[in-house]
């Protein structure tokens, strides 16, 4: 049932600094190595003002949840740290959120705290406590190749999943991480927690924008970003003015609430243009996208990126955390790529992710990812060549 940490030399020997965030999942896996016998060292970030978010349900890394991941240590008898990781998160995850919607784009700031808070900073303090490996609560699976190197695999709950949130992780990295609860699911991580008797067997998940305390993160842009929420145009797809909006930080590809504007059909946000600061609306069709262009591509597949693309690679992508992999096509080199999605997507925005997998289901690897810069309509050329694809996702 459980993701062996897969590491050398006897538990009672082994040092494993555990990521400790004050939720189950976090605080389980702690809890779980401590009891497999590992020297466990709990590390929690203090990640932004705790102040607003003290008492509010979904928060993390602030707060109630530094007290729950102290008593957790102390419970389970393991030396517990608090660092303070403010400055270092504003810099990396909240000022590159702020000037990401403001260019237009709709981030993902989970991607950012993993790749440069947690798996780049706190790994770095991690081996400075002269720990073997770094341990988090994420529901994905870690497995060693025939080289000895490590491959990141989809959870086995493809409901809890959070491969998305990880494709920026190194190979490096990924020789030095363990995730224990890769093949369980969060019921049998919460029996568990019970089992060991934690106070937080039952707490609420952590939002995905943890730090924003109110759920409004037009707060956080209007602060730090006030020309995003400059008023602007909401035009057709052939520039006619049909209204007004109060800021482009409003607005998200895809989004159809909101758009204050009467129309006689549905219309949908298709594109923020940041330099005129319009929102370019149409009928659902338009929101239908082929090809994505990508950049800071991170490849953790086998080998060298351009070598395996050759002409070509067939690989399945996810564009939003919530949506099933889809069949595509990887093309480009030298730090040019481009992926072809055989069925389309809708809704695809500039700044969200594109991960690369090499199944549609079940524990497939992940093999890299880029954040999305543009997409255009444009259809892939040759549909036999697309078959064996279709029919994969087919049966």
């Amino acid at each position: 049932m459980l993701n062996s940490l897969d590491l050398d030399g006897r538990p009672q020997d082994t040092r494993v600094v555990v990521a400790m965030s004050g939720g189950v999942d976090s605080s389980t896996t702690a809890a779980l190595l401590k009891s497999e016998g590992y020297d466990v060292v709990g590390i929690t970030l203090q990640l932004y003002d705790h102040g607003a978010a003290i008492h509010r349900k979904g928060a993390c890394c602030a707060g109630q949840d530094i007290h729950d991941a102290r008593d957790v240590a102390a419970r389970i008898g393991i030396p517990h740290y608090v660092l303070d990781y403010e400055d270092r998160f504003r810099e990396q995850v909240i000022d590159n959120f702020a000037d990401s919607y403001a260019s237009g784009e709709t981030p993902v700031p989970c991607i950012e705290c993993n790749r440069a808070i947690k798996f780049r900073d706190l790994l770095k303090t991690a081996r400075e406590l002269g720990a073997v490996a770094l341990a988090t609560g994420h529901y994905v699976a870690s497995r060693r190749l025939s080289d000895g190197s490590r491959a990141l695999v989809c959870a086995a709950d493809a409901e809890r999943d959070q491969s998305y949130f990880l494709f920026a992780t190194t190979r490096e990295q990924l020789d030095y991480l363990r995730f224990p609860l890769g093949d369980m699911t969060k019921a049998q991580t919460r029996e568990l927690a019970r089992r060991f008797g934690l106070a937080v067997a039952d707490k609420h998940d952590s939002q995905d924008i943890c730090f924003v305390p109110t759920g409004r993160y037009t707060d956080i842009i209007t602060r730090l970003r006030p020309n995003a929420m400059d008023p602007g145009e909401i035009v057709d797809l052939d520039g006619r003015v049909l209204g007004q909006h109060q800021g482009i930080a409003n607005f998200t590809v895809g989004q159809r609430r909101g758009l204050g504007i009467a129309s006689g059909a549905p219309l949908y946000v298709v594109r923020l243009e940041a330099a005129t600061r319009r929102v370019v609306v149409g009928p659902r069709e338009a929101l239908r996208m082929n090809r994505i262009m990508l950049r800071d591509v991170n490849w953790i597949g086998d080998g060298d990126i351009d070598r395996a693309i050759g002409n070509g690679l067939e690989i399945f992508v996810r564009v939003r955390s919530t949506r099933a992999p889809q069949p595509a096509w990887l093309r480009g080199g030298n730090g040019q790529y481009e992926v072809d999605l055989i069925a389309g997507e809708e809704g695809v925005s500039p700044g969200q992710a594109c991960v690369f997998y090499d199944a549609p289901s079940g524990q497939a690897r992940v093999l890299g990812g880029g954040f999305i810069h543009s997409a255009d309509a444009r259809r892939v050329t040759s549909d036999r060549a697309t078959r064996p694809l279709v029919e994969a996702v087919r049966g």
